[in-house]
């Protein structure tokens, strides 16, 4: 069983992820409340909720190893709430069975940065901060919930490697700034909508990329657990210039794009309960944001996949399943 990997949470990473490992011969068996469309035949799947610690503990033993890749809505309160708590699931289960833990993270610990980000970067809320630390509900949460998966290494309770990306894309990656609002728009004729300035640097990762940055870990030695990584991501570029060659793919000679000034946010926040979240994480698109991977890139590989193809593949790929759907 050893050579089995579970993977909790079936979104973009937790797919890219399983098609990676699959790809390479490896078991998989992918853990979530319900069963999701489309699973590889190598992969299995067994019903567990995150927020349930037994019923983690017990998909954990299915493997020698586990991912997580899971998500909760993208609200401040529920992550304060349930992110501690399902991550002390998971650290719980590494302790239980000795299996080791890739825990697939974002960038929101650190806070509001103006140097590009790095893995020893402090977190944005001190221990047991009250009130809020800096940044607000989220980056505390993240911050809360590090804190959890690291004490539990450095006192040899868990082997945890947290991988952490920015702002994903890729094909299936719908819920995302370079997805459904805008490459998705954009493939169906209708402008891309940005919020925040799109002329900003910006780092994203490639859904696949990130996939194959959790095989490396689950494949890499046990010096590699106990730290976080960030997920090498293409040279940096501007949201406007990775929505031109988007543009470009599609065909289109000219981008068409409206961009939602953060002041505008804000104001719309007050009703709308979306863009009252997205205004908290304002910092992540009102300055340039660039994240630091040299350390991954110098210990694995360098090589992350370039916009020219990344976005191609991810506007076609919208593109194709549009044919797919027919018109009703």
């Amino acid at each position: 069983m050893d050579g089995r990997v579970v993977i909790f949470g079936y979104g973009p990473a937790g797919k890219a992820t399983a098609e990676r490992l699959t790809a390479e011969g490896r078991e998989v068996v992918v853990a979530q409340r319900r069963e999701p469309a489309g699973l590889p035949k190598a992969a299995a799947f067994v019903a567990c909720d995150a927020l349930d610690r037994d019923a983690v503990v017990a998909a954990a033993r299915l493997g020698g190893q586990f991912v997580v890749a899971i998500g909760f809505a993208y609200n401040g309160a529920i992550w304060r709430q349930a992110w501690p708590r399902a991550i002390g699931n998971f650290v719980a289960a590494s302790e239980a069975t000795g299996a080791r833990m890739v825990f697939i993270d974002n960038l929101y610990m650190y806070g509001p940065q103006t140097a590009p980000l790095v893995e020893t970067m402090p977190l944005a809320a001190p221990r047991g901060a009250t009130p809020l630390g800096v940044g607000g509900h989220k980056p505390e949460a993240r911050a809360a919930t590090t804190r959890i998966w690291m004490d539990a290494c450095a006192e040899g309770r868990a082997r945890v490697a947290a991988l952490r990306a920015p702002d994903f894309y890729g094909p299936g990656a719908g819920v995302s700034y370079l997805g459904d609002p805008s490459i998705g728009r954009l493939a169906t004729g209708k402008r891309a909508i940005v919020l925040g300035s799109p002329d900003q640097p910006h780092d994203y990762a490639y859904v696949p990329d990130i996939g194959r940055a959790a095989a490396t870990l689950l494949a890499a030695p046990d010096s590699a657990f106990g730290q976080a990584w960030h997920v090498p991501c293409a040279p940096t570029r501007t949201t406007r210039e990775i929505l031109r060659i988007a543009a470009g793919a599609l065909g289109q000679n000219k981008l068409k794009l409206i961009a939602v000034p953060e002041v505008l946010i804000a104001t719309l926040g007050i009703g709308v309960a979306f863009l009252a979240e997205r205004s908290e994480m304002r910092f992540t698109f009102d300055r340039p944001y660039r994240v630091d991977a040299s350390k991954f890139i110098n210990a694995f590989w360098a090589d992350a996949t370039p916009f020219e193809e990344g976005v191609e593949k991810t506007a076609l790929a919208y593109v194709g399943a549009a044919k797919a759907s027919p018109v009703r």
